[in-house]
């Protein structure tokens, strides 16, 4: 018996090191996603940045996902998560680095194309990665909490690093870095995790898994059960509402008068803590904690959180830590969803087919999410009735927080969460 411990501790201890590559390999890809916001006022300057442009710049990461993430599950199914997640590091480097060297913004707009690509290819394949190689249940439910807390905790970082970083070394070797981080991002990847097809974690029966199905099969299972529409739906539920409330939160305390560094901070810090949710529920989900209610409590605080947000008007130390309150705990839904989308999954081949579906219906969310709110608040006059439309988002996430729990309750009893 102490041999066994011994061996299932050292077991463990591989499969938290392994996942601790692979969130990191979400952060630094998040870097690319929040290096360009606090840029734009540099990229104007240096290129004549036009606010449609910037807006461009923006979005096209979000259309890569919008457009591509099924096309990429399958891809990533069919030939391997680490063998696409590497591809993805390398296009995201290379697109970084020809990006320090555009000498205009159509230029820069090519390799930002560029960035979105890699960095979908970089960051969609990781919840199968896991999945393949992690086998002890509590390890993978924590694994897979971190790594929904991989973009919130990025975007911070950028925030946080970006402003004094420009200032000193400027924007153009930013990208440089970036794109050398991204590098060892890979050589990190590739070292110390086991190519695609070999398992070795966790499992001692020396069992190579099965290749893949082809493509329409795949395709055609995923989208016929109804596990992948949930968690699709729910993210979109999810990431629409929080990207048009924390992505307003600058322009909203730079009209209430607060100075640029201020908001860089408040922005900064209602965008990491949603890292403590999706955390969180990693945690809960490994004791047993049942995923509608912790789906339900996120959403419910979501709710709430935006009511007080921009209905207090006039108490915005109220009105800011009901952001953090909606950010926080609304964390708890990205962490769940991608807990659930592995084993909701129709089948072992269709992870990262499942994973791609939900990251066409997030990117979605978050293109059509801040013009809705904006509209919203253009024909009312303020933001006042912005928590309309994040409230009916919320309601509809606890109706398929419902569904989802029996769905959940329903699955194979080998396969574990």
């Amino acid at each position: 018996m102490p041999a066994v411990a011994t061996s299932d501790a050292r077991s463990s201890r591989t499969s938290a090191q392994l996942a601790a590559v692979v969130v990191g390999v979400g952060v630094c890809s998040a870097l690319h996603v929040g290096k360009l916001p606090v840029a734009i006022p540099a990229l104007r300057d240096a290129l004549g940045l036009g606010l449609v442009q910037a807006g461009f710049l923006l979005s096209l990461v979000q259309l890569a996902g919008m457009t591509l993430g099924l096309i990429v599950g399958l891809s990533a199914d069919r030939l391997g998560p680490r063998r696409v997640m590497l591809a993805g590091l390398l296009l995201l480097a290379l697109g970084s680095a020809l990006g320090a060297w555009a000498p205009d913004v159509s230029v820069l707009l090519g390799t930002r194309v560029l960035e979105g690509l890699g960095f979908l290819l970089a960051v969609l394949p990781a919840p199968g990665l896991l999945r393949q190689h992690v086998h002890h249940p509590h390890t993978l439910s924590r694994a897979l909490g971190w790594w929904g807390a991989y973009m919130p905790l990025g975007t911070a970082l950028a925030l946080l690093l970006g402003a004094p970083l420009l200032s000193v070394l400027g924007w153009r070797w930013v990208w440089l870095g970036l794109a050398v981080l991204t590098l060892m991002a890979a050589a990190l990847l590739a070292l110390r995790v086991p190519a695609d097809g070999v398992v070795s974690i966790g499992v001692g029966d020396g069992v190579q898994p099965r290749r893949p199905a082809a493509w329409w099969p795949r395709l055609r299972q995923t989208l016929g059960a109804s596990g992948p529409w949930m968690v699709a739906l729910a993210f979109f539920l999810y990431s629409g509402q929080w990207l048009a409330v924390v992505g307003f939160l600058p322009t909203i305390y730079s009209q209430a008068g607060y100075s640029g560094h201020t908001v860089g901070l408040l922005t900064a810090l209602a965008a990491g803590i949603n890292m403590l949710g999706n955390i969180g529920a990693g945690r809960w989900m490994s004791r047993g904690t049942r995923p509608g209610v912790v789906l339900s409590l996120g959403y419910f605080a979501m709710a709430l959180g935006a009511v007080v947000a921009f209905g207090a008007v006039g108490h915005p130390v109220w009105q800011y830590l009901a952001v953090l309150l909606f950010s926080g705990v609304g964390g708890l839904i990205p962490g769940t969803l991608f807990g659930l989308a592995v084993v909701l999954a129709p089948g072992k081949d269709t992870v990262s087919t499942t994973v791609g579906w939900m990251q066409q219906f997030s990117s979605l969310g978050q293109f059509l999410g801040p013009p809705v709110v904006a509209w919203l608040a253009m024909q009312a006059g303020g933001w006042q009735w912005t928590w309309v439309v994040t409230g009916a988002c919320s309601l509809l996430g606890v109706v398929l927080a419902y569904q989802l729990q029996r769905a959940w309750e329903r699955r194979p009893s080998a396969v574990t969460l």
